[in-house]
């Protein structure tokens, strides 16, 4: 499970890494509006811990952006804005939790594995974009209620894109989801022309979107 901090405090950054470090969390630490930007933007998380008061910005204007944005990876705040109407405000611009400091460790270990069963228990087993349908449990894919044949290397790729929505997804980061270890970067861009053939019926509104040099995006 991968955990994201957004924390300016040193101190309290490092602790917070090594202690989920220790319960075999993937963690990664952030200090800045800026680099939590760049960090959910590099990848998904499966849990992300939010500090309100940042150097570069506030972290409710950070969380209302990663909502509008289609985000929805769960949050917890950890704060020390404590009172209610700080609280109401963050679940109302779309926390799942709130934390107020000083809190207990273990405290904050069971609100994360609170959140992580709840996100197993809502996770999408059919997920849909535009004309595309895409069904996890049934392996199958439809594009305007046409069944679409599809490898499993393609499937793989595809949900990768399905699942990150308007995300520019890096070159690397693919390729290391869909063939770990392997450095032929050209076996990315057969597969994308691939999937382009089975999925964009009509060429003026694309469905992947290339950047060159950096990766591709599902719009």
């Amino acid at each position: 499970m991968k955990v994201l901090i957004v924390e300016d405090q040193r101190r309290l950054g490092e602790f917070l890494k090594q202690g989920l470090g220790e319960c075999a969390y993937t963690v990664t630490w952030v200090g800045t509006c800026r680099e939590a930007r760049d960090a959910l933007a590099e990848t998904n998380y499966d849990v992300i811990i939010l500090d309100l008061s940042l150097p570069d910005g506030d972290g409710l204007h950070l969380l209302s952006e990663w909502r509008r944005a289609g985000f929805n990876e769960p949050v917890l705040i950890l704060s020390a804005r404590d009172s209610v109407e700080d609280r109401i405000k963050g679940l109302d611009l779309g926390a799942d939790d709130y934390l107020p400091k000083p809190f207990s460790f273990e405290e904050l270990r069971a609100h994360v594995r609170s959140l992580l069963r709840r996100q197993s228990a809502i996770k999408q087993t059919v997920i849909t974009h535009r004309c595309v349908r895409l069904d996890l449990l049934g392996h199958t894919v439809k594009l305007k209620e046409q069944n679409i044949d599809l490898t499993s290397r393609e499937f793989a790729l595809l949900e990768i894109f399905m699942q990150n929505v308007g995300r520019t997804l890096t070159r690397s980061y693919i390729s290391e989801r869909i063939w770990p270890g392997l450095t032929d970067n050209n076996l990315l861009d057969v597969y994308m022309s691939r999937l382009r053939m089975k999925l964009e019926s009509n060429p003026s509104e694309p469905l992947f979107k290339t950047l060159r040099g950096i990766g591709y995006q599902l719009v």
